[in-house]
């Protein structure tokens, strides 16, 4: 009778958990470099704890964001190119978060793939953290789940979960009224949306993702990869200054559907198109693509990444705070009566 033991182990059905273990300790470093007031412990527990009265809150309001990158994955995973990837992440929650006036607290990730690589996912994992240290925001849990038959070879996915809070009486929009100034923040790029038209465009222009760039140096892929801009500190700066009415993210929907977002019934965003120019990037995509005018301003931000809605009277000194905290800043229109978004000029 055979006294060996040959049964079948969780490796051999495709999970590594010595991998993942090995995960964890190689991104413990990264986390810890992002902890802030208010965090509880470390890595490792069934949950993570956050004290919001040692963040320094009397009366709070918790706020909420969940998000993803989209098809931008599928460029970083074609490319290899993944260590901004995480930065994008980390943008798409917490810049919502901030538009609500609240400052995000901490972050948890979730990391999925067919077979975990330890590298690769380090180095993921590495960008989230930079992402979660430049707005000021704790990264203080997660889940890494290897899933074998669920993903192909070399694919992963990503989701972010963001929690932020406001003292009571502090949330936005509030008191937006006729004749307020908007001011746009520049965009570092496409940021992450409307990355499967991207894909299509490119596919369209016959140019692989290791050509060089039509718009910009390096190659196209690292020039599409270009990680979201954070807005988070600089927002936050604004908003504790005074007279910031309102904060739109431009994300899907472009600047035609988010600025409305933020306003009151009969009011609408009066937009210069002629105020900025439009970056090389979306010149090119809307060139390639035949793209109309209304068509790039409700799929792409153009350039703009971020939309305060400020007090007419407090436009100038704001504006001078934000470029102080590195900001290009334009002031781009105002709140008039009306609906929606009323342009005014070209853009293209």
């Amino acid at each position: 009778m055979a006294t060996g033991h040959n049964g079948l182990t969780y490796a051999d059905a495709g999970v590594d958990i010595d991998a993942g273990n090995a995960l964890v300790d190689r991104i413990k470093p990264a986390a810890k470099s992002t902890t802030r007031s208010g965090v509880m412990g470390g890595l490792g527990g069934f949950g993570a704890l956050f004290d919001l009265k040692a963040a320094g809150y009397q009366d709070p309001i918790l706020v909420a964001a969940t998000d993803g990158v989209g098809t931008k994955l599928r460029i970083a995973i074609d490319t290899g190119h993944v260590d901004t990837i995480g930065v994008d992440l980390v943008a798409m929650c917490v810049n919502d978060l901030v538009c609500q006036g609240a400052e995000p607290l901490f972050f948890l990730d979730y990391f999925a793939t067919g077979k975990l690589e330890v590298e690769e996912a380090t180095r993921i994992i590495t960008g989230i953290a930079k992402g979660c240290a430049d707005s000021g925001c704790a990264l203080i849990g997660g889940e890494t789940a290897e899933m074998p038959g669920m993903y192909h070879k070399g694919d992963f996915d990503l989701a972010g979960f963001a929690v932020g809070a406001m003292e009571r009486g502090q949330d936005l929009p509030r008191d937006v009224q006729k004749g307020d100034v908007l001011l746009g923040l520049a965009s570092s790029g496409v940021h992450s949306n409307g990355y499967s038209f991207v894909r299509k465009v490119v596919e369209l222009s016959g140019l692989g993702w290791d050509a060089a760039s039509p718009f910009s140096d390096g190659s196209l892929g690292e020039a599409l990869l270009t990680p979201t801009r954070l807005y988070v500190k600089q927002a936050l700066a604004a908003v504790r200054a005074g007279g910031v009415h309102g904060l739109a993210h431009i994300t899907g929907g472009g600047l035609t559907e988010n600025p409305p977002r933020v306003l009151p019934e009969g009011l609408a965003c009066e937009i210069d198109l002629g105020s900025w120019q439009l970056p090389p990037v979306f010149r090119w995509l809307a060139t390639t693509a035949n793209m109309s005018e209304p068509e790039l301003l409700k799929t792409f931000n153009c350039g703009i990444g971020m939309i305060l809605v400020v007090a007419e009277d407090r436009a100038e000194a704001l504006t001078d705070l934000l470029k102080a905290e590195g900001e290009t800043v334009t002031r781009m229109g105002r709140i008039v009566e009306g609906q929606g978004v009323i342009y005014k000029g070209k853009l293209l």
